[in-house]
C-alpha cells in the first residue's frame, strides 16, 4: 500500500498521539522518521510565510504609493495580503506544535529504552546520542520559535492599517499610514532574517539525522 494512503487512513484512525505513533511504526515508519517528515513541512512552511509577507510588504507600499485608480482594488489586495499572511503564520505554528509532539515522544521512548541495554558499552554510546540530538534539537526548536515570535508583530500591524483603511479609504487616510510603512518592513525584514536562520537549522538538522 502507498505510504501517504495509508498515513491517510491513519489520520482517521484516532487522535491519540500514542495509538499514532505505534500504528506508524506497524507499517516500518519511526518517530525518528516522523520528526525529519515534520521538521521538513516546518521549513516548507517558513519559507512560505517569507514569501507571502513579502507579498503583503510590496501591496503595502504599492497602497501608499497610490498615484490614483480605484483605491478600493488597492485596499482589497492589502485586505487579501494580511488574511494570506494571517494563515501563513498559523501554519508555522501548527507545524512547529508538530514538530514539538513527534520529538518529546521520540526522546521520552529514547530515554526509557536505555534501560533495556544489558551492553553497557552499547547504553553509553545511545546515551550519548541522545544528548548530542537533544541538544541539536533544542537549537533548531529555539530558532523556530525565534521566528515564529517575529510574526505576531507584523501581523498586528497589518490588521491595524486595514482596519483604519477599512473606514479611512480616501488619499488623505493613505498619507496617514505612510508613517507605518518604515517600521512594518522593518520588521518584515528582521522576520524574514529570522525565518532564514530557522531554515538553515532546519537543513542541518535534517541532514545530521539522516547521516546518523
Amino acid at each position: 500500500m502507498n505510504r501517504w494512503l495509508v498515513f491517510s487512513l491513519l489520520l482517521t484512525l484516532t487522535g491519540c498521539q500514542s495509538a499514532y505513533y505505534a500504528a506508524w511504526e506497524k507499517v516500518g515508519v519511526e518517530k525518528r522518521d516522523i520528526l525529519v517528515d515534520r521538521v521538513e513541512n516546518a521549513k516548507e512552511s517558513q519559507e512560505e510565510a517569507q514569501q507571502q509577507f513579502s507579498s503583503a510588504l510590496e501591496q503595502f507600499s504599492a497602497l501608499i504609493n497610490f498615484q490614483g485608480g480605484e483605491l478600493q482594488e488597492v485596499y482589497s489586495s492589502l485586505k487579501d495580503e494580511y488574511e494570506g499572511s494571517e494563515k501563513a503564520a498559523n501554519n508555522v505554528t501548527e507545524r512547529i506544535n508538530k514538530v514539538e509532539s513527534v520529538a518529546d515522544a521520540l526522546f521520552s521512548e529514547w530515554q526509557d529504552e536505555l534501560e533495556k541495554y544489558s551492553n553497557d558499552s552499547l547504553r553509553r554510546d545511545s546515551q550519548r546520542k541522545l544528548t548530542d540530538t537533544q541538544k541539536r534539537y533544542k537549537t533548531l526548536l529555539n530558532s523556530m520559535r525565534k521566528a515564529e515570535a517575529k510574526m505576531a508583530p507584523v501581523l498586528t500591524a497589518l490588521q491595524d492599517n486595514v482596519l483604519y483603511l477599512k473606514h479611512n479609504l480616501n488619499a488623505s487616510a493613505i498619507g496617514a499610514l505612510q508613517g507605518e510603512f518604515n517600521g512594518i518592513k522593518k520588521d518584515i525584514n528582521q522576520l524574514i532574517k529570522e525565518m532564514n536562520k530557522a531554515i538553515s537549522e532546519s537543513n542541518a538538522f535534517i541532514a545530521q539525522m539522516q547521516g546518523e
